[in-house]
């Protein structure tokens, strides 16, 4: 155990690097806050936890991941990029004209994605349709779904909520992007979840709240199988624009194109607690 999570804290790192030189190069900047929230996250996802073929993205046993938070596509493509589903240096071209990797996720341009995002409040709608039809199919394969706590204010959230407890789909694991700010400001000022966990219990949810940061967390949480056949909802605590000390934990870090100063003290910091790892 303690070998796979250095390991996976090493890639974790590794999309870190990725989404801060994103954010350092890309001409209008990115979303950074919200896409360092997801490092550690997307590698226990991509690197251990789902079963996918990146030389055969359609295949038809796939475990489906659905970006519901559709701006946190620097993660995503560091994460599928690194995963072998397209050359890593497609990242380099992150929205610049024709690229494949858009600001938002387009899944005509970008093979393995299960769907096209941006319009925030819609993935977890899809992913209940997604694992209510592998139940009818018999099918073993699993949907996981990453939300943002801004979603939590959509009432279309809420309905896929009642939904997926409704069919028991023990086979939907949420994973919740609790960094409790949206573009607007902390989510307990602008639409107040808490007491979040009771709510979702009181939908019929299995919950487990983590550090979204923790490697060992979130595979212990990812391994736990839910009893009574409800669908899990794992609320990963995390910390907007996580090592980028000008911004971290602040709305500021929604969106900004990063300096080279700050890019360079974020890396070089990223890459001495890597070290230590």
């Amino acid at each position: 155990m303690e070998s796979k999570i250095k390991e996976l804290s090493h890639i974790a790192a590794l999309i870190n690097q990725d989404i801060l030189t994103t954010g350092r190069d890309c001409a209008v900047g990115v979303h950074i806050g919200g896409n360092l929230t997801l490092s550690q996250i997307m590698a226990v996802l991509f690197f251990e936890v789902a079963h996918l073929d990146p030389k055969n993205p359609d295949w038809k046993d796939r475990d489906r991941i659905i970006l519901s938070k559709g701006h946190g596509n620097v993660a995503l493509s560091s994460a599928m990029a690194r995963k072998g589903f397209f050359p890593l240096e497609e990242l380099d071209k992150f929205d610049t004209f024709n690229s494949m990797l858009s600001m938002h996720i387009d899944k005509h341009r970008m093979p393995g994605v299960e769907i096209s995002s941006g319009s925030l409040g819609h993935g977890l709608s899809i992913a209940v349709g997604a694992a209510l039809g592998a139940k009818i199919d018999q099918a073993d394969w699993q949907t996981y779904c990453i939300i943002s706590d801004g979603e939590m204010e959509e009432g279309s959230v809420w309905e896929a909520l009642m939904c997926g407890a409704n069919y028991h789909l023990d086979n939907l694991t949420v994973i919740l992007d609790r960094d409790m700010f949206t573009i607007e400001g902390h989510t307990e000022e602008t639409m107040m979840l808490e007491p979040l966990a009771d709510k979702l219990e009181a939908f019929n949810w299995f919950v487990l709240t983590v550090d979204g940061h923790n490697i060992k967390e979130l595979l212990d949480a990812f391994n736990q199988k839910s009893p009574d056949n409800k669908p899990k909802f794992i609320i990963a605590n995390t910390i907007k624009g996580r090592g980028v000390a000008s911004v971290e934990g602040k709305a500021s870090s929604h969106f900004f194109k990063i300096s080279r100063e700050d890019a360079k003290k974020a890396l070089e910091a990223l890459k001495s607690a890597d070290m230590e790892a």
